[in-house]
């Protein structure tokens, strides 16, 4: 538990018995990259066995992750979410990966943050205690199973944004018949913006009448600043400030309507400094206010978009901290060298992510050695080829390993469901992590 001068902050909680039963399934062929020889071996069974995914048969393209990059990175927000007094809520939708919740849980997470109902079923099929869905909820079905499964467990948590009147009636007509209030926080959105209500005003006119519903609880506001900011120029960032200010105006507006704590709720990884310092600012006296940071993408950061925009990228925003560090790479061979100024790589849009900027070719194997690798370019993706382009002196040969820097790690997760996770040395497996999309 985490106690500053004006908040406490409960960490949440995730299943161990559950994450250790989902490691015994065994490794096969639907794993790729996975060595064939492994095929029938438990997940944990093979782990075990420290194996190196240069000399054990693993074979391209391959995901893996930096064991000691992603405990710097989760050391590195923990800090900051403990110094300034806000709750750390990590989007689970980026690696879905309980493994990886569970990480985040264990340095102090408050909670984990999802999109989709889906998704927060599977957060619960490994007992993640406390969720927070930073998305309506307008399905009946998804409405009535969060019910009955605040029912089977009172230990559960749960909450969801709201901005209609048209997703109140859906959940009163949902819980007609019980006693159950959902919890919902008041989304404001903006101008051309994504979801939320458009305007405080009218957000406060939603909130009065969730207030009023039998069905809801009025838990809190929150919403997304990079729905409406591109960028770290500063128009970009005047519009996040701007942005959360709008989020304050709105608390203050509706605080005689809450009847307890006050979730209030931002945070994307591309501004994380300004949420956590304009949400943490002195809140009026007698309202008792849990702010929640929501970023996701921390956990591994990358090598293009997010070291771009960042307040702890290349472009540090932030001081007092050490930046993140990139904990992704995907390994593949060159598998065609038609041009001498164009190699082919066994990798495509199948594999690594594209809609942020092509992947960085950053290093080289060959011959039992990694070095750094310069003048190559990866240019375009198909759906499993690379196309790099070759600069002057760039010595790279069929056959060699390349390894690569991904940009945006929300759109590479989606596409593995099994993942090395490697020691200090970049070869030796630690653990498997799994993902559930």
């Amino acid at each position: 538990m985490v106690k500053t001068d004006s908040v406490t902050i409960t960490p949440g909680t995730i299943d161990p018995n559950a994450l250790a039963e989902a490691d015994e399934i065994p490794v096969d062929w639907r794993h790729k990259g996975m060595p064939p020889a492994a095929s029938g071996t438990s997940i944990a069974a093979f782990a075990a066995e420290r194996p190196n995914i240069f000399t054990d048969g693993f074979h391209s393209p391959l995901l893996v992750l930096d064991d000691a990059a992603m405990r710097h990175n989760v050391d590195v927000l923990a800090r900051l979410a403990d110094a300034r007094g806000i709750a750390l809520a990590p989007h689970g939708k980026t690696t879905m990966a309980p493994r990886l919740f569970e990480r985040q849980l264990r340095a102090g997470a408050w909670g984990i943050t999802a999109a989709t109902f889906s998704q927060v079923r599977v957060y619960r099929a490994f007992g993640v205690s406390r969720v927070l869905l930073a998305n309506q909820l307008v399905d009946p079905v998804a409405i009535a199973w969060i019910a009955a499964e605040s029912a089977r467990d009172p230990g559960f948590e749960f909450s969801c944004f709201l901005d209609s009147s048209a997703g109140i009636e859906i959940a009163e007509n949902a819980l007609a018949g019980t006693d159950f209030q959902l919890p919902v926080l008041i989304e404001l959105g903006g101008a051309g913006g994504r979801t939320g209500v458009r305007d405080v005003a009218a957000a406060v006119e939603l909130a009065q009448a969730v207030a009023a519903s039998p069905a809801l609880r009025l838990a809190g506001v929150g919403g997304y600043e990079a729905a409406l900011a591109h960028g770290a120029e500063s128009d970009a960032l005047s519009t996040v400030d701007g942005y959360l200010r709008a989020l304050r105006e709105l608390v203050d507006r509706c605080a005689p309507l809450f009847p307890g704590q006050v979730l209030v709720t931002a945070g994307g990884s591309a501004y994380f400094d300004q949420v956590t310092e304009v949400l943490t600012e002195p809140w009026p006296a007698g309202l008792d206010v849990l702010p929640v940071l929501r970023s996701g993408a921390y956990l591994t950061h990358d090598s293009g978009f997010y070291e771009g925009l960042s307040p702890l990228g290349a472009h540090q925003r932030l001081a007092g901290y050490e930046r993140l560090r990139p904990a992704m790479r995907l390994w593949a061979r060159v598998s065609s060298k038609p041009d001498a100024d164009l190699a082919l790589l066994t990798l495509g849009r199948r594999d690594v992510s594209f809609d942020q900027g092509m992947p960085s070719a950053e290093v080289i194997r060959r011959e039992g050695k990694t070095v750094a690798l310069s003048g190559v370019t990866v240019t375009k993706l198909n759906d499993q080829h690379a196309y790099c382009a070759l600069g002057p002196g760039a010595d790279i040969r069929v056959g060699d390993w390349i390894g690569l820097g991904a940009s945006h790690p929300c759109t590479v997760f989606d596409k593995w469901q099994l993942i090395p996770v490697l020691d200090t040395d970049g070869e030796t497996v630690l653990e498997f992590v799994r993902t559930y999309f």
